[in-house]
């Protein structure tokens, strides 16, 4: 019996300490450690807590979100006072305005998909610390999704339908259905749910219609449609030869365009030679020389009406002689031609006719 009593007493000393870690500080608050939600939706983190007997220090709550390298701050408690000027200002708050009351839970609002990550809930009461982790995926629902074909919609060949979400967390299924005719798709189709791809082989005039594809993964959906319109083919041929008369045509009108530009060019230079060809040293035309022979012979003819007293004026000039080549060559003068003065009485015998003219003063009025 005495020999037990050490024992006792060893196990009452393990129930008291394990009864005074219990009494510390213990999160209450269970559910979901992984939630899922659609960006632009708002999410609920929760977080309660009890204190127990022996927490008597300052209460201070934090929210972080845990990085590979790193914590980040989302939003805190502590002092009475909060604090969320950090990584979701605006966006992030405490469901109830006094935390120290045993609720911590936050709510973030208007989700974006770089929200997602492993959340944690910080309590500590000196001297119990306590935390609550809690993973949040943000998803994208499927936006933006394109509707087009690829490929000749002509009788007898391949073409895709395609379907492509530019927008969207994974992972995204597609599917194809016909809401025109029958509403059922061709059996030689093949549609790819992965992909978005459809394809058609052998098309004929009954695959024609309206399709739509509808992209959707956990959250929501999106859809587009198109329509696809399987003709005869055309004539290749045709097509063919008129692309190459169109060729020959315009490689024509370019030659010719060419050519004109050359001749334009060729006569812009002949002009601008001609042009520096003239120059003011030119002599004059042999054909003055014969006109100033046939003056002198004129006035020849003229004198030998004249009687010797007559002639005095002309007796200095020698008018016998010939105009040789050095006339022709001789620089034209600029100066004044003085005719020589006729008496009267040889101008008479001459044929000529007597003029008045009046007397006029010096300032020129006549008198």
């Amino acid at each position: 019996m005495e020999s037990s009593l050490p024992l006792l007493r060893l196990l009452w000393i393990l129930l008291v300490f394990r009864a005074d870690l219990s009494e510390g500080v213990t999160i209450t608050s269970s559910g979901q450690t992984m939630i899922t939600r659609a960006e632009g939706e708002k999410v609920t983190l929760p977080c309660t807590f009890t204190f127990g007997p022996q927490d008597t220090g300052s209460l201070d709550i934090e929210w972080v979100l845990l990085e590979p390298n790193h914590e980040q701050t989302v939003i805190m408690y502590s002092g009475d006072r909060i604090y969320d000027k950090y990584k979701m200002d605006g966006r992030v708050e405490f469901v109830n305005p006094n935390p120290a009351s045993g609720d911590g839970t936050i709510d973030i609002l208007n989700l974006k998909a770089t929200d997602t990550g492993t959340y944690q809930c910080k309590v500590k009461k000196p001297p119990s610390v306590e935390t609550q982790r809690i993973q949040l995926t943000v998803l994208v629902k499927p936006m933006n999704t394109k509707c087009y074909v690829e490929g000749t919609q002509e009788i007898g060949t391949d073409l895709t339908l395609k379907c492509k979400s530019e927008e969207g967390s994974p992972i995204i299924t597609y599917s194809w259905k016909k809401i025109t005719g029958t509403g059922e798709l061709p059996a030689t189709t093949t549609p790819h749910t992965e992909t978005g791809d459809f394809l058609v082989k052998n098309a004929s005039q009954i695959y024609s219609g309206i399709y739509t594809c509808t992209a959707s993964n956990k959250i929501g959906s999106d859809e587009c449609s198109l329509e696809l319109n399987v003709t005869p083919p055309v004539n290749r041929a045709g097509r063919i030869a008129g692309a190459i008369i169109g060729t020959l045509l315009g490689l024509l009108l370019l030659a010719f365009f060419i050519f004109c530009c050359l001749k334009k060019q060729r006569e812009k230079k002949y002009e601008k030679e001609v042009h520096h060809d003239i120059r003011e040293d030119v002599p004059p035309p042999k054909s003055r020389a014969s006109t100033a022979r046939s003056y002198i012979g004129s006035n020849r003819s003229s004198l030998g009406s004249m009687s010797p007293s007559n002639m005095d004026g002309y007796a200095k000039t020698q008018y016998n002689k010939v105009p040789s080549e050095e006339f022709e060559h001789a620089p034209v003068q600029t100066t004044n031609f003085q005719p020589p003065k006729v008496a009267a009485p040889n101008l008479s015998r001459m044929g000529a006719i007597p003029v008045m003219i009046p007397a006029q003063s010096k300032d020129g009025s006549i008198v």
